[in-house]
């Protein structure tokens, strides 16, 4: 059987959910700065096809059932030279 060296998103949330459970740790939770950064890449893609920070902010709202405003996007994202700023 060939080793699967790659994990999906639930995956890696999965694992570290249970990492830090085994550690008696709370559920990491991010500030909105963070949040924004992570889902940057995300964010980029669908301003490339047409959305606006408005529209990004309903699709968060809708998936999360948490408020987040269009110019809280617009400040705290992450442009590709922040999120990869060795190229990579």
């Amino acid at each position: 059987m060939a080793q699967d060296d790659s994990f999906t998103l639930d995956e890696s949330i999965t694992a570290q959910k249970a990492l830090r459970s085994a550690l008696g740790l709370p559920e990491e939770v991010f500030p909105v700065e963070a949040f924004v950064g992570m889902v940057s890449d995300e964010i980029e893609q669908h301003r490339k096809a047409g959305k606006s920070d408005q529209d990004i902010a309903a699709i968060i709202e809708q998936a999360t059932g948490k408020s987040i405003s269009a110019e809280a996007i617009a400040e705290h994202y992450a442009t590709p030279e922040e999120r990869h700023p060795h190229g990579d």
